[in-house]
């Protein structure tokens, strides 16, 4: 004989497992929402550092020039030898709250410096 289910014997079990699995998915939609911003974080760091290399291969200041691409509080580093010059861009990223701990994106560009002109 097959058992029979009583009406109301399963009542409230949607809200049960609503309330357990409700957390996981909102961990999830939050660990996907941090790996996003980290991703266009990053797309920023390399255009900035690009920008001050090459800006810094021309002869201008590359650390504003990168400073002006980069987000807020993001640090310019300028490098290189007589050759090359190499820009770093580095910003924290602080997606879940204040009290968490910041993920760090960094960017780093290396562009040829151009000759100087012959007078």
């Amino acid at each position: 004989m097959i058992g029979r289910r009583w009406p109301g014997r399963d009542r409230g079990a949607f809200t049960a497992e609503l309330a357990a699995g409700l957390p996981a998915l909102m961990l999830l939609l939050l660990a996907g929402l941090t790996a996003v911003s980290a991703v266009a974080a990053k797309g920023q760091c390399l255009d900035a550092a690009r920008e001050a290399a090459l800006a810094e291969a021309r002869g201008d200041s590359g650390a504003a020039a990168g400073a002006r691409v980069a987000q807020t509080g993001a640090e310019v580093d300028i490098g290189g030898d007589a050759d090359l010059v190499t820009a770093r861009v580095r910003a924290r990223l602080r997606v879940l709250g204040a009290n968490l701990p910041a993920i760090t994106v960094e960017g780093t560009a290396t562009a040829a410096r151009e000759p100087e002109p012959v007078p």
